[in-house]
């Protein structure tokens, strides 16, 4: 396993992290833990939840579950040793009760919910603790306060955000730094071949800033893993995911026969693409079985070389480059 920075920070994680949405949702507590024993044996250190992840938030209660944090909470009270060997990070946002605060990112919400999830989590700290979105309603004075807080009280260690803009990430570290923090050490962004919007601003600020990139949903939502062969085959089946692919069809086949080319499957190539560009410091995938989550590993070992990378780029072209150059002189 290869390691890596998170951002400017000292602390070093797996270039692979390992994703729990499907916690208590697609996979069941069981399968969920032999997936975190595999990871760790592995040389996966970096855990990722949220305290909504477990399952679909129901529309007439907009309320999250929190069961991906508890089952990870049961995993690591089995074995006191097991929460030293990882970096955990959660994160705080998304409505997790009834109340009007009980929902994104003022100093009320922070705190309860940062608790919250030490609790289900079963630990004492949280490593990194992220922003699942932006809240432009509250006032970075306020955010910056109830992080503060937390971290002199030995809770959270580092922070990040997920689904920034680049102006929200220049934003926020500004406002750190005039309160001598650190701020931000990392952020998740939608990226991977289909989905390359953030190189336009998004990856500038965070190159700038000295901010590590975390990719969600690395595969596109599977239409980088091989779909044109898995099209009966689950979630590949419904009604959109079909649409999509049908849209999507020259370039889908032009990709799988890429891969088919280079001797490698179609979701290790997407994943080494990531891994390939200096911006990203881990990406995130989300097993729903050991199965997937070895040959997930797959990806470390590939290099691609630079007529791969130019005909990746073909098949997927990007927005152009960096703003405003992109779109501009």
């Amino acid at each position: 396993m290869d390691y890596q920075h998170l951002g400017r920070s000292g602390l070093r994680v797996s270039r692979l992290a390992l994703g729990t949405m499907n916690f208590g949702d697609a996979t069941d507590e069981p399968t969920a833990f032999q997936i975190m024993d595999t990871a760790v044996e592995a040389g996966i250190n970096f855990f990722d939840t949220a305290d909504v992840y477990g399952g679909p938030q129901r529309p007439d209660m907009e309320q999250g579950y929190g069961i991906s944090e508890e089952i990870i909470g049961r995993w690591l009270a089995q074995d006191d040793s097991r929460r030293d060997r990882i970096v955990l990070a959660t994160k705080v946002y998304q409505p997790m009760g009834l109340g009007r605060n009980d929902k994104y990112l003022s100093a009320y919400h922070i705190r309860r919910a940062c608790e919250a999830s030490l609790r289900r989590l079963r630990t004492d700290h949280i490593d990194l603790y992220q922003m699942h979105h932006i809240d432009r309603a509250t006032p970075w004075e306020e955010i910056w306060q109830a992080m503060e807080q937390l971290i002199r009280e030995g809770k959270i260690t580092y922070i990040g955000s997920s689904n920034f803009a680049g102006w929200d990430i220049a934003t926020a570290q500004n406002a750190a730094t005039s309160r001598n923090l650190l701020g931000l050490v990392s952020e998740q962004s939608l990226y991977n071949l289909t989905a390359r919007t953030i190189e336009l601003e998004v990856i500038p600020a965070l190159r700038y800033y000295g901010i590590g990139l975390i990719p969600w949903s690395p595969l596109g939502g599977g239409l980088l893993g091989g779909v044109l062969r898995k099209t009966s085959q689950g979630r590949r089946a419904g009604e959109q995911v079909q649409r999509q692919i049908d849209q999507l069809r020259p370039r889908l086949e032009r990709y799988e026969t890429l891969c088919a080319d280079l001797g490698e499957q179609p979701a290790d190539v997407a994943l080494a693409w990531l891994l390939h560009n200096p911006a990203v410091t881990a990406t995130i995938i989300g097993p729903r079985t050991t199965e997937q989550l070895d040959h997930s590993r797959r990806a470390l070992t590939i290099t691609l070389s630079q007529e791969t990378l130019q005909e990746l780029d073909a098949i997927w072209p990007g927005p152009g480059g960096e703003a405003p150059q992109a779109y501009a002189w």
